[in-house]
């Protein structure tokens, strides 16, 4: 995981992220690396990463400026959000107040784990 700025554009780590994606075991064979597709809102929308993401092999899904909506991307609207949503839940990862960035992420954990926990809970 990479630990940025608040202000910086989400676009910019697409690559590093694609990049740190763990093998994922699947039928017998070599383990896979990279998804099929990429599935991404119209903040993505640029040549350049629809470019490079061919280039990796991976099938761009990313909707258009400008276009209706309709390609089926808003399906699971808001997934992303709601689970910060969540994570403002706990006070200390609203906001930063830690320099050293493994004490967030262990607080990010925590709260991860929590949040799973309630949701393990309600379907028991």
């Amino acid at each position: 995981m990479s630990l940025t700025g608040g202000n910086r554009n989400d676009v910019t780590q697409l690559l590093p992220l694609l990049d740190k994606i763990p093998a994922v075991a699947g039928v017998v064979g070599r383990q896979r690396r990279r998804p099929d597709m990429l599935f991404a809102d119209r903040g993505y929308d640029h040549d350049k990463y629809r470019r490079l993401l061919r280039e990796r092999g991976i099938r761009p899904v990313i909707a258009e400026r400008g276009q209706p909506h309709g390609t089926g991307l808003g399906i699971f609207r808001w997934v992303v959000e709601r689970t910060i949503s969540w994570l403002h839940g706990f006070r200390r990862l609203r906001i930063r107040w830690k320099r050293r960035d493994d004490i967030h992420e262990a607080f990010l954990g925590l709260a991860v784990c929590l949040i799973t926990h309630r949701h393990v809970q309600r379907l028991c």
